[in-house]
């Protein structure tokens, strides 16, 4: 197999108010309480149709401000190294987002989120909508992450987050 050049460009922006990756937490289960807005670029904008009758959206990003590419990661709720495809760290060699967020509601082309574990201003690649039938799997192996008691997953899931103010903050 040959390296092939792959280009993505990206359909919309992702807004929340998480300025500082410490500061982010590092999945949408520990971000329940943080709402953001997907703003949909214009020639993407008849791609929403259809979309709100979903209570849940994957959204595929790029780690805009991952910079070096690691093979072997401390992830955030443990102290041991692990290889980087059995975590969801940014420094891939394709710094390729995924969460799964609630769906509030969509107006226009700008979609409502809650569970936003993103940073303010990461470019949007896709959007596919959640859905039981497809996506619900029942684990029985959820591999290291087993090893994590659930008080220190919450604890350091939510790493430095801490809601600013008791009001929403204005996404844009």
């Amino acid at each position: 197999m040959t390296e092939e050049k792959i280009i993505y460009r990206p359909i919309g922006i992702i807004h929340s108010e998480h300025q500082l990756a410490e500061e982010t937490p590092i999945q949408p289960v520990y971000a329940e309480e943080c709402h953001g807005e997907v703003e949909v670029f214009e020639p993407y904008a008849a791609g929403l149709s259809d979309l709100d009758g979903f209570s849940h959206v994957y959204l595929l990003y790029h780690f805009h401000r991952a910079r070096e590419v690691k093979l072997r990661v401390k992830p955030f709720l443990q102290d041991v190294e692990r290889g980087v495809f059995s975590i969801r760290a940014p420094c891939r060699p394709n710094a390729i987002g995924l969460s799964v967020v609630k769906l509030l509601k969509i107006a226009g082309r700008i979609l409502h989120i809650a569970g936003v574990d993103i940073i303010d201003g990461t470019p949007l690649l896709d959007i596919k909508p959640y859905t039981a039938k497809f996506d619900f799997v029942c684990t029985t192996k959820n591999g290291w992450q087993d090893e994590v008691d659930e008080k220190t997953a919450q604890r350091r899931g939510k790493r430095n987050y801490s809601r600013k103010s008791p009001q929403k903050k204005d996404i844009k």
